[in-house]
């Protein structure tokens, strides 16, 4: 199977059905997959040939699901990039996965512009600005049917860490396929009556519904730069089915006083995924939307690992705690607990959580050491800290490399984070941990508040205290104003909050 022979089948028996709708437009497949093959025909135009990587900067555009079109006609490997990315980052993207050719949107085309200068090996950069339609209609509009098998490459996403270079995990067609199909194990069935919308960006994690979508001959809807208002008119007006959102998107749109007035009875699923999210958000959700709210675990290097459903997530389940899991583990997917020197641990023991799932990476691109690393004997060190229950509740602590060891404790700054979060005076948190000369480190928190908040750093290590335990309370809290820093997929970056309590020592250790 590949990914471009199963996309023009749906074509085909779909022609006349609405395939993507935008702000202003709505195409038929017919004609999206016209502009799809006049894409693959402008690249193929430039030299472009089957294997070769080409890289798009984009927002959620009409242009972004040409180009997701006509990259797989034309058997090119899709590289997306990171519109918040710096130029230098994009160009270490570019020249790690040896890119031949970049598409940007035109807000984005100056973090790009005159890269084919400075980075061998890219010939072309080109920019999707207002002379992009009269591009697009002078290519050839006949299917060029390039012939790929399932062990090509479809596809190189970087992995979202938010320390060191970025990695490139590709992924096979065969692979992008199985991996889009799993997603939906556990989800609402998609038919033509579906519409699926796209807050978040179809070149990344909202991208792994836009095939199964396609194939079910259901509708893509592309809200574009994602606010509020819009997503909520575009949702009401087209009757959205399913959307994924990152917790932060789902706290917006949940809390918008306009939601009681809407008719949204069309949706069925709103998956949230991206990064922790706290019980304010969950319950936030389920009062605006009902039960349609589900959760989505996993990494680029290996996904989905588990999905909680509304009726497991808000579920009274003896032996578990499934508001505070990442849900319950996939049936294709093997997961394992396991200590720092590999040995697997028994149920509800916190380690490591080490993963197989179909479609998982195959290995980072062009970095056999790294690979190395993370890819041990078949499964995939995530570099996640976690417990799996009896249930197969899966319970994400926290990263590894975030982990506080204060006087012989192990804390995971994710837990205190939850906590901390569901004061309604704090709008965001960061825990980490800061030298201290007698229990080595301890955690120290940094809260966004609300404006005119009341709240002390007291009360909320009391509210730590009361629910953690008073050995994971922090040794003080901060209060700041501006929006904590967060990577270009929106995770929260406490390393560079951290790394300046750090800056005089040789390693991340202290006291006595």
């Amino acid at each position: 199977m590949d990914v471009p022979g199963l996309m023009r089948q749906a074509a085909t028996v779909n022609a006349h059905r609405t395939a993507i709708v935008t702000r202003d437009r709505s195409l038929t497949f017919a004609q999206a997959w016209d502009r799809g093959v006049r894409v693959a025909n402008g690249l193929r135009a430039l030299g472009v040939r089957p294997g070769d990587r080409v890289a798009a900067v984009e927002d959620n555009t009409l242009g972004a699901a040409d180009f997701f079109l006509g990259a797989a006609i034309a058997g090119a490997v899709r590289v997306p990039l990171y519109p918040r990315n710096s130029r230098r980052s994009h160009q270490v993207m570019i020249e790690q996965t040896g890119v031949v050719a970049v598409v940007a949107e035109a807000a984005h085309a100056d973090g790009v512009k005159g890269l084919e200068q400075e980075v061998d090996g890219l010939a072309h950069v080109l920019v999707r600005d207002e002379t992009w339609e009269d591009w697009l209609a002078a290519q050839s509009n006949v299917d060029p049917h390039v012939e790929v098998g399932p062990d090509d490459w479809y596809i190189i996403r970087h992995s979202s860490g938010t320390t060191g270079r970025p990695k490139g995990v590709g992924y096979t067609q065969h692979d992008w396929l199985v991996n889009c199909r799993n997603w939906f194990y556990r989800l609402p069935a998609l038919g033509w009556d579906s519409v699926v919308g796209h807050a978040a960006p179809i070149s990344h994690a909202a991208g792994y519904l836009f095939i199964p979508a396609w194939l079910a001959g259901a509708t893509n809807l592309l809200y574009g730069a994602f606010d509020v208002p819009t997503f909520l008119e575009l949702t009401e007006r087209h009757r959205v089915t399913h959307t994924f959102a990152a917790p932060s998107m789902l706290a917006g749109i949940a809390s918008d006083p306009t939601v009681p007035d809407r008719d949204l009875t069309a949706l069925r699923c709103i998956l949230v995924g991206g990064g922790p999210i706290t019980d304010a958000t969950i319950n936030r959700g389920r009062a605006a939307f009902g039960d349609v709210v589900y959760q989505v675990f996993g990494q680029t290097e290996a996904t989905p690992l588990t999905i909680a459903t509304p009726a497991e997530w808000f579920a009274d389940v003896p032996g578990s705690t499934p508001m505070r899991s990442a849900g319950r583990v996939l049936p294709f997917c093997r997961l394992e607990i396991r200590d720092p020197e590999g040995r697997v641990l028994g149920l509800d023991a916190e380690g490591e959580i080490w993963t197989q799932v179909e479609a998982q990476m195959r290995g980072y691109w062009g970095d056999p050491a790294r690979t190395a690393e993370r890819l041990v004997d078949g499964w995939v060190r995530t570099g996640d800290i976690g417990k799996l229950d009896a249930n197969g509740y899966l319970y994400v602590l926290d990263r590894v490399d975030d982990m506080i060891v204060s006087g012989g404790f192990n804390i995971w700054p994710a837990e205190l984070e939850t906590v901390l979060a569901d004061h309604p005076d704090v709008v965001e948190v960061a825990v980490f941990g800061v030298p201290d000369a007698r229990w080595g480190e301890t955690p120290l928190a940094v809260c966004r508040t609300t404006p005119g908040a009341a709240v002390t750093g007291d009360e909320l290590m009391d509210l730590v205290a009361e629910r953690l335990g008073r050995y994971q309370k922090p040794s003080r809290v901060e209060f700041v104003t501006e929006p904590l820093p967060k990577s270009v997929t929106g995770k929260l970056q406490r390393k560079v909050l951290r790394d300046p309590y750090w800056a005089d020592r040789d390693t991340r250790v202290s006291g006595a």
